[in-house]
C-alpha cells in the first residue's frame, strides 16, 4: 500500500471497469516493484476481477486503485460481511496528492452500499493505516521447532491414524474441521471452494518461486479415518538438506480439535526424515503448542507482530453484530476523522443474551477514544487498558476500562493465519 499526505486531489475517483484490469495490475506491480510470472499474473487478474475496485484517474491514466475482496469474517459470536482491502497502489507520480484518501472515501461508500460494516487489510507499511481508522486487531507468532530430535510432549498425542491425502481432494475433507474453528476464533475468513483451491491449496501453482524458497510440492496430512470429520490436519511443504542449509518443514496451516490432536500433528511434522527444523509463519498468540511441549527450548518464537488490521466502517452495526462476555453500560466519546457519522458521544449497553444498544447521548463520557483503538479491541485481541496506559485513550470514570475489557473478552484470542 502506498501513502499520501494531503486531502485534496484533482483526480477522478470512479469504479475500475474490467477492461482496465491489466492496467490496474501494471500499476500494482509498479508500486510494489514486482515482476510476476504469467501464471501468477493470471491468478491476480482473476482475484481482482472479483473485487470491488475503486480507481483514481488523471485524464486517461489510472493513477491509483483500491481493491476489496467481498469476504465474511468471524467475529465474537458470529460472522460479518467484510471488505478485505487489497491491491492498494498509487503511482509514484501521484503520491502525496490525496489520492489514497479519496479512494478510501470511495471504498467506504461502497461498504455502505453493500452492507459491509467492517473492512480489513494486511499492512505492508504499518505507519500508514491508523490515520484511516484501522487498528491492529489480531496478532501472530512465527515459530520454529528443533526437530533434530523427537518432539518432547507433556501429554499423549491423539492415537487416531494419520494419513496423507491428495491436495486435489483436500478441500472437502478439511473444510468441516476449519469451519468448526470459526465460532471459537474471531478474525478468520469463511472459505468457498475457489478460496480453498486457489488461496489455501494453490492447486493452480500460482505461487512464485521466491514464495516457495526451494520448498517442494504441497502436502496434506489428516488425523482420523476416512469418512469422518478429521480431528486435525496440516498443510505443509518440505525441503531437503543442501546449499549449506538443513532440511526443513514449512507449515502453511495446522488446525486441531484438541491439544492431543495438535500434539499428534506436531509430532508427525517433527519426525519427517531428512529434516531438522519445522517452521510456521503464523500461529495464535495463545497457541497450545507453547504449553504442551515438555522442553520449551525446543520450540522458539522467532517473531511476534500484528497481522490483520480492522476498520469499523459502521460502528453501530459492527457492535450490534458481536457477542459480549459480560454486561456493560458506558458512555463513550468516539472520534473518527474520516467517517464523521461514527463520531460523537454514545451510550453502549450490551451483554450476554441481549440486544446491543449504541445511541447518541449528551451524558458525561466514561471513556474517550478514537475509532482506531475501538477497532483494535473489537475482536477481543487487544484490551483497551493497553491504550489507556499508552495515553491513546482516556478513562474518565474509574473502572470503566475494566468493565469494557471484561465485556469484549473472548475465550480464545482472535487469529488470522492467511494473508489474502
Amino acid at each position: 500500500m502506498t501513502s499520501d499526505d494531503h486531502p485534496h486531489t484533482t483526480t477522478d475517483i470512479r469504479d475500475i471497469p474490467e477492461s482496465d484490469l491489466d492496467r490496474a495490475l501494471d500499476l500494482a506491480y509498479l508500486a510494489f516493484h514486482l515482476k510476476p510470472a504469467d501464471k501468477t499474473r493470471r491468478h491476480h487478474h482473476d482475484l481482482l476481477r472479483e473485487c470491488a475496485r475503486v480507481g483514481a484517474y488523471d485524464g486517461g491514466s489510472l493513477a491509483g486503485m483500491v481493491g476489496a475482496h467481498r469476504l465474511t469474517l468471524s467475529i465474537p459470536g458470529g460472522r460479518l460481511p467484510c471488505s478485505a482491502v487489497d491491491f492498494v497502489s498509487v503511482a509514484p507520480t501521484h503520491r502525496r496528492r490525496g489520492v489514497l484518501t479519496s479512494m478510501l472515501a470511495g471504498l467506504w461508500r461502497r461498504c455502505a452500499d453493500e452492507g459491509r460494516p467492517i473492512a480489513c487489510l494486511w499492512a505492508s507499511e504499518s505507519a500508514i493505516y491508523g490515520r484511516f481508522g484501522f487498528g491492529a486487531a489480531t496478532e501472530a507468532y512465527s515459530v520454529e521447532i528443533d526437530s533434530s530430535r523427537p518432539l518432547a510432549l507433556r501429554l499423549a498425542p491423539d492415537a487416531r491414524p494419520l494419513r496423507l491425502i491428495d491436495p486435489a481432494d483436500a478441500a472437502e475433507v478439511l473444510a468441516p474441521r476449519y469451519d468448526a474453528t470459526l465460532p471459537h476464533r474471531a478474525g478468520r475468513f469463511t472459505r468457498d471452494r475457489a478460496w480453498w483451491r486457489n488461496e489455501v491449496l494453490d492447486l493452480d501453482g500460482a505461487r512464485s518461486a521466491e514464495d516457495l524458497d526451494g520448498f517442494g510440492a504441497l502436502r496434506v496430512v489428516v488425523l482420523g479415518a476416512p469418512g469422518e470429520v478429521p480431528g486435525g490436519y496440516a498443510v505443509y511443504r518440505t525441503r531437503g538438506p543442501g546449499d549449506n542449509r538443513p532440511g526443513a518443514v514449512r507449515v502453511d496451516e495446522l488446525e486441531a480439535e484438541s491439544a492431543p490432536a495438535a500434539a499428534a500433528l506436531w509430532s508427525y511434522l517433527c519426525s519427517i526424515d531428512l529434516t531438522t527444523k519445522v517452521q510456521i509463519d503464523a500461529r495464535p498468540a495463545d497457541d497450545p503448542l507453547l504449553y504442551l511441549v515438555a522442553d520449551r527450548d525446543q520450540v522458539r518464537v522467532t517473531g511476534q507482530e500484528p497481522s490483520l488490521w480492522v476498520r469499523l466502517v459502521d460502528v453501530r452495526a459492527a457492535l450490534a453484530a458481536r457477542s459480549w462476555a459480560s454486561p456493560v453500560d458506558l458512555v463513550i466519546d468516539l472520534g473518527d476523522a474520516a467517517l464523521p457519522a461514527n463520531a460523537g458521544r454514545f451510550r453502549l449497553i450490551a451483554g450476554p443474551g441481549r440486544t446491543t444498544s449504541w445511541s447518541a447521548t449528551t451524558d458525561s463520557p466514561d471513556l474517550a477514544l478514537d475509532v482506531r483503538e475501538l477497532a483494535a479491541c473489537y475482536l477481543g485481541g487487544s484490551p483497551l487498558r493497553r491504550f489507556v496506559h499508552a495515553g491513546l485513550a482516556t478513562e474518565h470514570t474509574p473502572g470503566a476500562v475494566r468493565r469494557l475489557d471484561a465485556a469484549l473478552e473472548t475465550a480464545w484470542l482472535p487469529f488470522t493465519g492467511e494473508n489474502y
